[in-house]
């Protein structure tokens, strides 16, 4: 007759050292998953809470060969001074404008029409953001 081994009781002596590792790293595991979701979520809200002046280029139209005309959708402080920059392509793609628009209207939202100078027929412009103006700079 072969020699059976009997295997230990189910559940008798606790769990095993390897099953007892499997869970410390489960839960460390989620506790960093956890810690990093959390970061992750503090940060996006601290990036896009932080700026205090905002803009949304609502639409553009070419005007003329050297001429671009935007309409700006701004929401600020009242008592904020903001910069919005502007930027035209031409067809091939170079920039053919670059403007720094100030916003100081005592208003918290408010669009705004702006008349940019081209130096050559533009067919594409864009906001490339908005921020507080520095003051003493």
């Amino acid at each position: 007759m072969a020699a059976q081994r009997e295997a230990l009781p189910e559940g008798r002596y606790g769990r095993s050292a390897d099953e007892r590792a499997d869970r410390k790293l489960k839960i460390t595991g989620a506790v960093l998953g956890a810690a990093l979701l959390g970061f992750v979520g503090w940060a996006g809200v601290h990036y896009v809470t932080k700026t205090d002046v905002s803009g949304e280029l609502v639409r553009s139209k070419t005007v003329s060969d050297d001429t671009v005309q935007v309409v700006l959708e701004i929401r600020k402080e009242k008592d904020a001074t903001g910069v919005c920059t502007l930027r035209s392509l031409g067809a091939d793609g170079g920039e053919v404008a670059r403007k720094d628009v100030t916003l100081d209207r005592r208003e918290d939202h408010f669009t705004e029409l702006v008349t940019v100078r081209t130096t050559q027929r533009a067919t594409a412009t864009q906001l490339e953001g908005c921020r507080t103006a520095s003051h003493g700079g």
